[in-house]
């Protein structure tokens, strides 16, 4: 009797086994030809038996000594993350979120059609009939099953970038170790959903955990074997970047810093860019001259902010970026508008707005500044400011800009943390306080 239980739980083994070399090497040849035939070919065989995959993990189960184990979670779901890091291995991140976010799409979209056919009673047929139940229910667990894809594709790349930064190992223990950390949480997790979805028993989880580390070690000497064979060499380390960069590519956050720039906003400090303030500026300028009212232009540069970089390093030198455009956007009227210039240097424009009153509210935030850091820093960051009013100091935008931007250079001159302001008479005036902070 207990011979028959071990061949019976050997032929279990030797189906799965079948089965993952079969998955793993008819994939492999579709991955070979994607030059050719184009990686949607690829990405459309690894998405196909997504069905399959999770209907075999909900009810088709194979008893082996050390629990039940399930073909689908085992050599299917295993299979397509392993086929999902060749795919990073040999192409890039932009490549690799296509089969991850399609699979995450396509399933919701699967859920929700069902969904309405709820509107409309079936046919019945003597042989068929339509289990929407079922449906219901491997709806559920394709969504789950496709959300942990999701998080496992984009922590299974970061993980092995990581591996491969952190120590030197063989090729194939690269690839076993980020595959066997990340299908350990996966079990865990889809168990959980499996049991109330469909109530599964508890025997399949620890016998799944163990199948899927066996599956883990036979796709990573597979890809190895791949790797050495058939396709040689896997890309340098992509870490350099940062697992920062690598996690914006893989989530499409790079795209959204890039709609940013094309919207016009600063995507560091969430005011405007340079691109609007030349729109901006021109269209009031223009209205100023129709409407004969004042035009007040002022460039706001931080004092020596190479030396915060140099001291604290650029991520806090962004962050002060930060702070102090939210100073300056609490600081000046609702209808002004601030822009970041460049590196260190924002513009306010200020609509209808004399002289006298652009040279007072330049001072006030050359004041809130600094205030505005208290104790974060040992030496709190000033500015210099340059002010200039049309149509006495241009008639144009891009004049009063000019004529700020020499009262700018002016207060650099005369030893920064101050306000410099043109005079009706073509001569700067400034306004200064006591040096402090960064400035000296």
């Amino acid at each position: 009797m207990a011979a028959a239980g071990d061949g019976k739980a050997m032929i279990g083994l030797l189906v799965l086994f079948v089965q993952a070399s079969l998955y793993f090497w008819a994939m492999a040849l579709v991955f070979r030809a994607r030059r050719r035939l184009g990686v949607g070919v690829f990405v459309c065989c690894l998405g196909v038996m997504h069905f399959l995959e999770t209907y075999l993990a909900a009810v088709f189960f194979i008893q082996l000594p050390f629990g039940l184990i399930s073909p689908g979670s085992t050599v299917l779901f295993s299979g397509k993350l392993a086929m999902i890091l060749l795919l990073y291995a040999k192409e890039d991140a932009e490549t690799v979120r296509q089969p991850i976010y399609g699979l995450l799409l396509g399933n919701c979209l699967l859920v929700l059609l069902a969904a309405i056919l709820r509107f409309h009673s079936p046919v019945v047929l003597p042989d068929y009939n339509a289990d929407l139940a079922f449906i219901d229910q491997l709806g559920l667990l394709m969504i789950w099953g496709t959300l942990l894809l999701f998080a496992d594709s984009i922590l299974l790349i970061l993980l092995f970038e990581r591996l491969r930064s952190l120590i030197r190992l063989p090729v194939f223990l690269y690839f076993f170790l980020a595959l066997a950390i990340i299908l350990s949480v996966d079990q865990i997790l889809f168990y959980h959903g499996l049991k109330i979805i469909a109530g599964a028993p508890t025997s399949a989880l620890e016998g799944g955990w163990i199948a899927k580390i066996g599956a883990a070690l036979i796709y990573s000497l597979f890809i190895a074997a791949y790797l050495r064979w058939i396709e040689p060499a896997i890309a340098p380390v992509k870490n350099a970047q940062s697992s920062g960069d690598l996690f914006d590519k893989l989530t499409y956050r790079h795209r959204y810093e890039a709609l940013l720039k094309t919207t016009g906003i600063d995507p560091l400090t969430g005011v405007m860019d340079r691109r609007r303030l030349e729109e901006i500026g021109a269209a009031s300028a223009a209205r100023a001259i129709v409407r004969k009212q004042p035009l007040s232009v002022a460039i706001i540069d931080v004092d020596h902010f190479k030396d915060i970089n140099d001291r604290y390093g650029h991520l806090v030198g962004d962050e002060v970026l930060v702070k102090i455009a939210a100073a300056i956007k609490s600081g000046i009227r609702a209808e002004d508008h601030v822009f970041r210039y460049g590196g260190e240097e924002f513009v306010v424009l200020g609509e209808a707005m004399p002289r006298e009153a652009a040279l007072l509210q330049a001072e006030r935030l050359r004041s809130a500044i600094p205030a505005a850091f208290g104790d974060s820093l040992a030496l709190a960051p000033t500015v210099s400011i340059g002010v200039a009013t049309g149509p006495l100091d241009g008639a144009s935008f891009l004049e009063l800009l000019a004529r700020a931007d020499s009262c700018l250079y002016t207060a650099k001159r005369e030893g920064r943390n101050r306000v410099v302001g043109s005079d009706p008479t073509q001569h700067p005036t400034s306004s200064a306080q006591p040096a402090h902070g960064l400035a000296h």
